[in-house]
């Protein structure tokens, strides 16, 4: 996560040749609740994808009503066969009831188990933050963009993809 200590979005991924990248296909599952920093995640996250060499249009975009329905919504795109990686976008800020705990819960639980279960990469790009603020800084304010690092992730790990399957 972007943090003082750790800020990837400007993270430069060197060792990797981007041609790589050039006809992947990518989904993108974002959370419209707390839509002003999930869309500001997306903005991040598609603006380092096309800076790695994947094409705009291999790249789909598909909104959900909450962080609770990635799991699914990135379920319906991986049956598709149609692409080589996927991301989920969301936010979830804490309020005065536990809801905070069991969504984020839910949502860490169903994206671990489709990484494991599908044979493409699916990655957490979901703010789990203790108040606005803290989401506003992890959406591209003083801690960077957390959508610009679930972005590098999925292309280190379609990188790490296309050496295991030579």
């Amino acid at each position: 996560m972007a943090t003082y200590l750790n800020n990837l979005s400007s993270f430069q991924i060197e060792e990797i040749d981007i041609s790589i990248y050039k006809n992947c296909r990518i989904g993108i599952v974002v959370a419209e609740w707390n839509k002003e920093i999930t869309e500001s995640l997306l903005s991040g996250a598609l603006k380092t994808l096309t800076n790695y060499g994947v094409s705009d249009k291999n790249i789909v975009v598909a909104r959900v009503p909450g962080s609770f329905e990635l799991t699914s919504g990135a379920v319906l795109l991986s049956k598709t066969g149609d692409f080589d990686g996927l991301i989920c976008i969301g936010c979830v800020i804490r309020g005065e009831t536990p809801h905070f705990d069991y969504i984020c819960q839910g949502v860490t639980q169903g994206i671990t188990y489709l990484n494991a279960t599908l044979n493409i990469p699916v990655i957490f790009g979901v703010l789990t933050v203790n108040n606005l603020q803290q989401a506003i800084d992890r959406s591209g304010g003083k801690y960077g963009n957390k959508g610009d690092e679930a972005a590098i992730a999925l292309l280190k790990m379609l990188h790490l993809k296309n050496l295991l399957e030579k």
